[in-house]
């Protein structure tokens, strides 16, 4: 278990500039970089017991946080 954040910007360092104009352009991309960001953020207080959870929904919140960052990945690759 990870007590890292796994914000985007850390994730994607070299797509800073690319997440931040599609962010302002491309209306999918922008609810998925929101979603990712409030799973992303209830995972990681569940993993520092801020608000701790149910370990099998912790686990499902990971994939969801995994699905999404995948396909943020897609998207990016392509731009």
């Amino acid at each position: 278990m990870s007590h890292t954040p796994h914000e985007l910007a850390e994730e994607f360092p070299d797509k800073v500039d690319v997440m931040s104009q599609l962010k302002q352009t491309d209306a999918h991309f922008a609810r998925l970089a929101d979603e990712y960001h409030e799973v992303n953020r209830v995972v990681h207080r569940a993993e520092t017991n801020v608000e701790p959870m149910d370990d099998l929904a912790e686990v499902e919140l990971r994939k969801k946080r995994a699905a999404l960052k995948d396909e943020i990945w897609s998207i990016l690759s392509k731009s």
